[in-house]
């Protein structure tokens, strides 16, 4: 046997021994048996491909942000008991809802505050005039978070906010996430920077452990001003969520404007990816003030792939099972998971509205043709699906009956649920609740009911090419 024949033979058997090794890390750690399954057959079949493609997509967890968590929670421990213990007066648990409230603090991991006021910001103007002028009424920091920031309009009239406030004393962070943000020219970032800001990529694959973690990603929308007014909602930094790019057409979208308690632990978040992305601990305030007109309830509730238990996903399921008149839920990318799935097909068979809106232009063309795999049965169960008709619809809110609304950064789809950072705001009030109630029934007004019969009208090739990107849903 020749050399050359030796070293294939090696590498054949190093490839297959990696190939179990990764199976059994597979075995050990994915999330649904049907993912187990396939990983471990792939792995063990085809080894030479399999492994690299696990590790660089198929991981289920951060791990390094995991290990960051710990530090931190040993590192700052006493900041954030001081942060805390300054909120027990604001802590509040209404009666009529304390058992649901429970379990959204159990998942957020955070406490539910009352004092807080929120506002429904409905587009992109609104969007914008309100973090503008929320971003020219700092007067010591500004924390600034978005998943996708470009270079065009919009994005140069917001860097020109930062820099002239820069300049004048106020401390900026900027945050950004390196995948969603892969086409920001480094001039943009080097401006900021020389005036000031500082800046940085949230880094999934920083350090040489991690460094194939780019399926993981930072979704998360926010901006807080002096720990006193935050926002978190739907939009990014780029002029298609204005309407000005005719592939998209009018730009649907929903954004919240916070004050209160509440937007300490949006702070808090941003706070945690900070380090993550650093190791910097950020000397912010940790002190709320009592706003006029104030009495809103909030839970701040972040998740994503650090976490022990699928938070965005229980969060769902948890607001569709409270439902017992109306739940109607609008997402730009709709391929839930099956326990989504199965609480949408009960709540519409025990007699409650259940409305989705999803969008009639496709954004991400797989995850639109993967719905077509699911949505016939949900119909046929009462499910009503609707196609927003005007423009791209990319809002993330969710209504129960007439009592808790939930606007955030979360898609109902797996990328959301178990690979993204997210963060959603739960709102149980029904002044706030019904303000999205008329907001959705604009929304429907311009849609379009999606019939069973349209549906099974389709080519049959249609029908399978959507089975078929339905099986890649888990990494869309």
């Amino acid at each position: 046997m020749t050399d050359m024949s030796w070293i294939i033979g090696a590498l054949l058997v190093i490839s297959h021994i990696a190939g179990v090794l990764t199976a059994i890390v597979a075995l050990m750690s994915s999330r649904t048996s049907q993912g187990a399954v396939a990983w471990i057959v792939t792995l063990i079949s085809f080894p030479y491909f399999s492994v690299p493609i696990f590790w660089t997509f198929g991981r289920p967890r951060f791990y390094g942000y995991v290990s960051a968590r710990g530090e931190r929670d040993t590192v700052l421990r006493q900041v954030l008991q001081r942060y805390r213990g300054h909120m027990e007066s604001y802590i509040s648990r209404p009666e009529s809802v304390s058992g649901r409230i429970r379990a959204v603090e159990q998942l957020a991991m955070m406490p539910m505050t009352r004092g807080n006021r929120v506002d429904l910001l409905i587009d992109g103007e609104a969007t914008f005039d309100s973090l503008f002028a929320g971003i020219d009424q700092a007067e010591d920091y500004i924390l600034v978070q978005f998943f996708i920031i470009r270079a065009d309009e919009i994005g140069m009239a917001f860097k020109r906010r930062l820099i002239h406030q820069a300049e004048h004393g106020i401390n900026v962070y900027f945050l950004y996430d390196e995948i969603g943000s892969r086409g920001l020219p480094g001039g943009y970032l080097r401006d900021l920077e020389e005036a000031g800001v500082r800046v940085t990529a949230f880094n999934s694959s920083r350090g040489w452990r991690h460094r194939f973690q780019i399926n993981f990603r930072n979704h998360r929308k926010i901006v807080v001003v002096d720990g006193r007014l935050g926002w978190t909602g739907g939009f990014n930094v780029a002029d298609e969520y204005l309407g000005r790019v005719e592939r998209y057409g009018p730009w649907r979208d929903t954004h919240l404007r916070l004050q209160g308690p509440s937007v300490l632990a949006l702070q808090e978040a941003f706070w945690e990816d900070w380090y993550w992305a650093t190791g910097d601990i950020l000397a912010l305030h940790w002190i709320t003030h009592d706003v006029t007109d104030a009495s809103q309830h909030v839970a701040i509730v972040p998740s994503g792939p650090a976490d022990g238990r699928e938070t965005a996903s229980l969060l769902i399921q948890h607001a569709i099972h409270g439902a017992r008149h109306r739940l109607w839920v609008t997402s730009p990318y709709f391929v839930p998971d099956h326990g989504v799935q199965d609480a949408l097909t009960l709540a519409a068979l025990r007699g409650v509205d259940v409305r989705v809106l999803i969008p009639e232009r496709p954004d991400h063309l797989l995850v639109f043709l993967s719905a077509f795999a699911f949505l016939p049965e949900m119909i046929r169960n009462g499910v009503k699906i609707y196609r927003y008709q005007p423009g791209f619809l990319h809002q993330k809110t969710l209504l129960v009956d007439d009592h808790t609304a939930m606007v955030g950064t979360v898609n109902l789809d797996n990328r959301s649920f178990r690979l993204n950072f997210e963060v959603t705001a739960y709102v149980p009030d029904k002044t706030f609740a019904a303000e999205v109630q008329a907001m959705l029934e604009r929304d429907f007004s311009v849609s379009r009911q999606v019939t069973e019969r349209e549906l099974a009208e389709r080519a049959l090739w249609r029908k399978v090419v959507s089975r078929a990107t339905y099986l890649l849903s888990p990494v869309q």
